[in-house]
């Protein structure tokens, strides 16, 4: 937060992130916010979601610093949500390794309401009910394009990319298939479900779900769809 000069004059925030906060703070914007159990919750929230795939390096270290570091500053929390949506990079050590960084750090995930540490994993369900919401609001579909032509179609930094020719397919028949994925019966990556974004971008539709069969490692279950990002 903003120091006293020592004249009486108040410091101006050091970055724009500080700006924004301490102009929420004076407004009250999130001074009411309160969870689904009615409990009062700090006007500053932050996250560190690091997808645990690897060691972190000085990236994530600045990353650590700055998202605990305003939480702390301002008397919120900062939550320690780790992004484990493909399980074919992930592993539980990395895990381990990114909550010794923080702790290293001199960070926690944990106040006076509880310990902050989530797992996206644990949301999959709530995902897949948001996916088929998506198909029936006619905002995503699913792409059954060959990797030869998503390829193709993909575009650049420079060329515009090309719509999917199953971009317009029917809402039912997008259903089916997503239905079809989370049985498990696309075995590897053939269906993809994809966001309808406005084209004129220089990049395809993004994935939402990936058609895939793999373990995850934390619920000891198998699951047919995953993260596309």
């Amino acid at each position: 937060m903003s120091h006293d000069s020592g004249n009486g004059a108040p410091v101006a925030p050091s970055n724009f992130l500080r700006g924004i906060i301490e102009a929420d703070q004076r407004s009250g914007k999130y001074a009411a916010r309160v969870n689904r159990q009615g409990v009062v919750l700090p006007s500053v929230i932050t996250r560190f979601p690091p997808e645990p795939n690897g060691y972190l390096h000085i990236g994530h270290a600045k990353s650590i610093c700055l998202n605990f570091g305003l939480a702390r500053d301002y008397g919120g929390r900062c939550h320690l949500r780790f992004d484990d949506t493909n399980p074919t990079k992930e592993e539980q050590e990395y895990v381990d390794t990114i909550i010794d960084s923080v702790e290293w750090l001199g960070f926690s995930w944990r106040d006076t309401q509880g310990e902050h540490k989530y797992f996206a994993s644990d949301h999959f369900d709530l995902m897949y009910e948001m996916a088929e919401w998506l198909v029936n609001a006619g905002h995503a579909y699913v792409d059954s394009q060959s990797a030869e032509e998503m390829a193709a179609n993909r575009g650049s930094f420079v060329e515009p990319g090309k719509n999917s020719r199953f971009r317009d397919r029917p809402a039912e028949e997008s259903l089916d298939l997503l239905r079809k994925m989370k049985a498990g019966e696309f075995k590897l990556l053939g269906q993809r479900l994809r966001e309808k974004s406005a084209f004129g971008q220089t990049r395809q539709n993004p994935v939402v779900e990936r058609a895939m069969i793999l373990k995850l490692q934390r619920a000891n279950r198998v699951r047919n769809i995953f993260d596309g990002i």
